[in-house]
């Protein structure tokens, strides 16, 4: 199992490119299942989750072929509508091709999905709106039984909480479905309005992009597109609060700067210095005197719970205390532990973190736990004194482009090891 060696680096200095977002390309790719046809996908990002959901599309009978950034998926030929165990359990995106199987299909199997323990992050949202638009569903030996014979109808599906996965894989589903649709209550973030714009452009109909209620009028078919997906707003938040944490200075590029507002206001209101441009950021750490600060994260436009892990490694080098409620996933706080052995103060009760910054960092020998705990640990190690030794680094993989090709010219020193 590869792990990551790092040791205390330099203030991080040059100019850093941000990737595609992990969250939009994911749930697009699960959408090109929809098309009997072919799509173009740019600025797909190099990830083990990407290559996991290209392993299930490719099972179901998609034809794919990947160079570099860009990806083509041909569906024009599935012959599968079961998305297999081994397939599915590492990543929990993989329930997206849920609602498009049995669009296309009107069958679905899908094995319940596994990825970060994170919380319990159950799928009945997912199941309750495919019920609404009159699918006949039984879970039975850990899979998920989905079917639709007389094709699935329009419905209101109003959410009892706001989710991503559940308003994602209820779009998908609806696409094709016969009158209109409405999911109340639903996602607003940037990767879900990622999804709709992708979809508008292969020719659905749905109003209410960004908005709490989506309106979706079902078409008959949907038509080839070439579509480029967004900047990933969470590696971008990463690479600031590099900058910060080292006290260095780095321009990060390819940022939609609507996306990350939220983070931007409390790194100000903090005292960072951060120049901020059409597509860009400058992010100045040396001159930035941080204090301590107050987070809550909630769904977007609220400070988003993947950031979190990032900033409580930030919080815990800066004098006095600060504080973060975490209300978005109840088992979230799993890097505190591994924080504190590098020397950092955090004291956990419920769902609520009380930070005491530290004057230093000391290295140690780490385990990450999920997929933005891996990163926190890395920040981390940037600034402890030694050696930081990171094991089950495959979580890291999942959600960032070999992370150390982009620190390390920039003054990091970050070695892959088996």
């Amino acid at each position: 199992m590869k792990k990551l060696l790092i040791r205390k680096s330099s203030p991080l200095k040059g100019i850093i490119e941000v990737s595609g977002s992990k969250n939009s390309a994911l749930p697009i790719m699960a959408a090109s299942l929809l098309l009997n046809d072919k799509c173009l996908l740019k600025n797909i990002p190099n990830l083990a989750d990407v290559n996991s959901m290209i392993n299930l599309l490719e099972s179901l009978g998609a034809k794919i072929n990947k160079k570099k950034s860009y990806i083509t998926i041909n569906c024009s030929n599935l012959k599968n509508h079961k998305a297999e165990y081994n397939l599915v359990k590492k990543m929990r995106a993989s329930i997206l091709v849920l609602g498009p199987l049995l669009s296309r299909n009107q069958n679905a199997i899908v094995s319940l999905p596994g990825g970060c323990a994170i919380g319990t992050r159950p799928i009945n949202y997912h199941l309750y709106g495919l019920k609404k638009l009159g699918a006949k569903i039984s879970i039975k030996d850990g899979y998920v039984i989905a079917k639709a014979p007389n094709g699935l109808r329009g419905n209101t599906i109003e959410l009892p909480r706001v989710s991503v996965g559940a308003t994602e894989n209820l779009l998908l589903a609806s696409i094709l479905a016969k009158g209109k649709t409405v999911i109340k209550n639903a996602a607003k973030e940037p990767e879900v309005q990622d999804l709709c714009n992708f979809l508008n452009m292969m020719g659905a109909n749905i109003k209410g992009i960004g908005k709490k209620n989506i309106i979706i009028k079902g078409v008959k078919k949907l038509k080839s597109v070439k579509y480029s997906i967004i900047p990933d707003r969470i590696e971008a938040g990463t690479f600031i609060v590099g900058a910060l944490i080292t006290k260095g200075k780095l321009r990060i590029n390819n940022i939609i700067i609507e996306h990350l507002q939220t983070p931007l206001k409390v790194l100000k209101k903090m005292g960072a210095k951060i120049k901020i441009q059409k597509n860009y950021i400058i992010v100045d750490g040396k001159n930035s005197k941080l204090v301590s600060s107050k987070i809550k994260t909630k769904p977007y436009p609220g400070f988003p719970t993947d950031l979190q892990a990032q900033f409580m490694c930030l919080f815990s080098l800066i004098k006095g205390k600060s504080y973060i409620e975490e209300s978005v996933f109840e088992n979230r706080f799993m890097h505190v532990s591994e924080l504190n052995r590098l020397g950092a103060k955090i004291f956990v009760k419920n769902q609520n973190c009380k930070i005491e910054g530290v004057e230093k960092l000391i290295g140690a020998q780490i385990m990450a736990s999920d997929l933005r705990a891996s990163v926190s640990l890395v920040l981390a190690g940037l600034v402890a004194n030694g050696e930081t030794q990171i094991d089950r680094i495959y979580h890291l993989d999942r959600g960032y482009e070999k992370i150390e090709n982009k620190l390390n010219p920039c003054g990091a020193n970050i070695k892959r090891i088996d």
